[in-house]
């Protein structure tokens, strides 16, 4: 009877051979309290050994060992006293901070050799899932028929009534409800937060950013992609705390068991992380506006940015210090955009998607009586994205173009807006001889650089969006300054107080519009209020046919199970272990210890194969002991996987059959970079860096002796 059951699966399975079919081989970031049967099974038959209940019940299941890490990364506890694997690019920002010229983290690399030198990170977090449940019932009596915004005030509400409920239990738990598969279903989870997280090991960056923006989304990979935190908890309760020096190591319920023991073409993979969004039930109107209207701005702006970053960085080791994470954060998406938009052409997403919505039409023919959740019009939709699309366009590059780009463009924004930075000084009983004083940052940033970059991105706006769009400050370079954006921007910077060191502010006298810097954030705020008012008419409009064209998907194949797009929720994700082919080219499945020596070895030719002669010294030994593999004889230091990830996954646990952590998800392939919208089952494979090349660094390279103690591998 199993027998039958499990070829009935199988069968199931393989019948869905259409380019977007909702579950396809090992597609599918999946939930874990209602895990569907039919892909546990599936699971199963791949190699997992993990009992069920196991993987989300009790304390000891495999989900109690994975977190959300700062909001924007995944992690993994890898000890008993709370020790957090993530990866070097999730932890680049904290490295950063604690970088200075004396002692630079970030190039030369850091151990706490005890607990007392592990260092504190401000506005850093981990948080564990500790429970879901769906709450659609509750939800969708309370925003029927309501706007996006009404909609999101009242689950707003409601996840507050929640989280006060569950704090009177637990004060550190709180609840988050988020919409699921375009907003048909609602889901609550409750997280347990703790804010006391301490850097303690990271490798020099040119082991954690091997290969740097050339390697960046490729395969071939060498990148030893890790750095360890450890989480700390009040020694009371071995709860939350606010950091104090009192705190203690956080003691987990679980955490992931170590493996030595590798992988094999084949072998069962699987990942517990936190996806951040895909888009795979979009719309073809909708892929045709992100690829036009998100990406392409995203990659024509950031191309102006990282050129001048990178002049200034190349030219001056503070400066590289000081821009180093900026520079990181913008070009990961840079180059994102540019291959996903490359593989929405070559695959020809766009008309494959044309050819399922056509397929759904039928459907809707058929049935006898259509009800209005599935009842999707797609003329109106596509009429919807074709009237917003200037004005979406237009809104991405304004945000890239100003939003966080300059500290001229913060200041002006934060003055008018959110007053970040700014402290209010001046007699409490007296509003109008109260002023603002911008906080002392200025060795936080670099004067050439910052006018540099706001004169480019000024002139840039200006040939990027249709003229009804541009501020009326255009007519004063235009008029005044003839079209110099250098000489306005060396006027901005003269006159305005925004940039004056210790300047008072005085937001209630008659002269405080006149300041150029403060004009401008009000005339770029309304710009964007302008756009966003020829856009907020359609978005309602065009997420009610979304929403449609998602359970239309469903109920045309009910009798298969569905995973929601990736919000940034615990999902789970399966597979093997393997390579891909494409053009005759094969991939392979994992890299070696030669291959990075190679690459070194070509750094006169690009400096970002740069390593320490350490790393040379170390990764051309000819025997690596334990750390090697015992089937290869090789020292691999990156793998594949075909397990369905996307940003967010970063610092993702990989797991063995057996639940034991082998690798750290740290990337996608390029050539299949369009995944977030299509997952291609044939190219698209997920990137780890072997938990034996971060053992082997972590031993001979920082002898942290007690760190590996800790862990324990096996």
């Amino acid at each position: 009877m199993k027998k039958l059951l499990l070829i009935t699966l199988l069968l199931q399975f393989s019948i869905l051979n259409s380019q977007f079919s909702i579950l396809k081989a090992d597609e599918g970031m999946w939930t874990l309290y209602n895990l569907p049967e039919a892909v546990y099974n599936q699971m199963v038959a791949e190699g997992l050994q993990v009992p069920y209940k196991d993987l989300y019940y009790g304390d000891q299941a495999v989900k109690n060992a994975v977190v959300n890490f700062s909001g924007y990364c995944s992690g993994v506890v890898v000890s008993p006293n709370g020790l957090v694997f993530t990866n070097h690019h999730c932890g680049f920002s904290a490295i950063n901070k604690h970088s200075t010229v004396e002692h630079d983290y970030m190039l030369n690399g850091f151990y706490a050799k005890s607990y007392e030198e592990e260092l504190p990170n401000e506005d850093m977090f981990v948080s564990f899932m500790i429970d879901q449940q769906e709450v659609t019932d509750r939800i969708y009596p309370l925003i029927e028929g309501k706007s996006s915004d009404e909609q999101s005030a009242v689950i707003d509400s409601v996840a507050k009534v929640m989280t006060d409920s569950i704090k009177a239990i637990d004060k550190s738990m709180h609840v988050e409800i988020d919409p699921f598969y375009e907003g048909n279903q609602y889901f609550a989870t409750t997280y347990q937060e703790f804010r006391d997280l301490r850097l303690v090991f990271t490798v020099p960056k040119s082991m954690g950013k091997f290969g740097g923006e050339t390697d960046n989304w490729m395969w071939p990979r060498q990148t030893c992609d890790f750095s360890v935190f450890r989480i700390y908890a009040d020694p009371e309760t071995n709860g939350p705390a606010d950091y104090s020096p009192n705190n203690v190591p956080y003691h987990p319920k679980h955490w992931a068991p170590v493996s030595l023991q590798g992988y094999q073409e084949g072998d069962y993979a699987m990942t517990l992380g936190y996806p951040g969004s895909t888009s795979r039930y979009l719309s073809s109107y909708g892929i045709t506006e992100m690829r036009n209207g998100e990406n392409a701005p995203r990659v024509q702006v950031r191309g102006k940015k990282l050129a001048i970053l990178r002049k200034y960085m190349e030219k001056d080791e503070r400066l590289r210090i000081l821009y180093e994470d900026d520079f990181a954060n913008s070009s990961n998406y840079w180059k994102n955009s540019i291959g996903m938009n490359k593989c929405i052409d070559s695959i020809g997403i766009v008309q494959q998607k044309e050819q399922y919505e056509a397929r759904i039409r039928e459907w809707q023919k058929k049935q006898p009586v259509l009800s209005d959740r599935v009842n999707v019009d797609f003329d109106r939709l596509e009429s919807f994205y074709k009237n917003r699309f200037e004005a979406y366009r237009a809104a991405n590059i304004l945000i890239e173009s100003f939003w966080r780009n300059t500290e001229f463009f913060t200041r002006a924004f934060n003055i008018n807006s959110s007053m970040k930075g700014l402290e209010v000084k001046g007699p409490e009983n007296n509003p109008k001889k109260q002023y603002l004083v911008f906080e002392d940052n200025y060795d936080k940033w670099d004067l050439e650089l910052d006018k540099e970059m706001t004169a480019c991105m000024l002139e840039n706006f200006a040939q990027q969006v249709q003229e009804d769009y541009l501020p009326y400050f255009y007519e004063t370079i235009n008029k005044k300054f003839k079209g110099d954006y250098k000489k306005y921007v060396d006027y901005l910077y003269d006159k305005s107080l925004l940039m004056k060191k210790g300047a008072k502010i005085y937001t209630n006298k008659k002269g405080y519009y006149k300041d150029p810097g403060v004009s401008l954030g009000v005339e770029l705020l309304a710009c964007y209020g302008q756009m966003s008012g020829d856009l907020l008419p359609l978005i309602d409009s065009v997420a009610v046919q979304e929403k449609k064209l998602c359970e239309a998907r469903i109920q045309m194949e009910q009798e298969l199970p569905h995973y929601s797009d990736a919000n940034f929720t615990m999902r789970l994700s399966y597979g093997q272990v393997g390579g891909y082919r494409i053009g005759g080219y094969d991939s392979g499945y994992y890299t070696t210890s030669e291959s990075i020596i190679e690459k070194m070895n070509k750094a006169n030719e690009n400096a970002e194969y740069f390593a320490e002669p350490i790393m040379h010294e170390l990764l051309s030994v000819k025997d690596f002991g334990k750390y090697q593999d015992p089937k290869t004889g090789k020292m691999q230091l990156c793998f594949l996987t075909n397990n369905d990830i996307t940003g967010g996954n970063s610092g993702s646990p990989m797991f063995d059959g057996k639940g034991r952590l082998i690798g750290l998800a740290f990337d996608g392939n390029w050539d299949s970079l369009s995944s977030d919208i299509n997952f291609d089952k044939e190219l698209a494979r997920c990137i780890g860096v072997d938990i034996r090349f971060v053992l082997y660094l972590m031993d001979k390279w920082g002898h942290a002796d007690r760190l590996l103690q800790e862990i324990n591998a096996q």
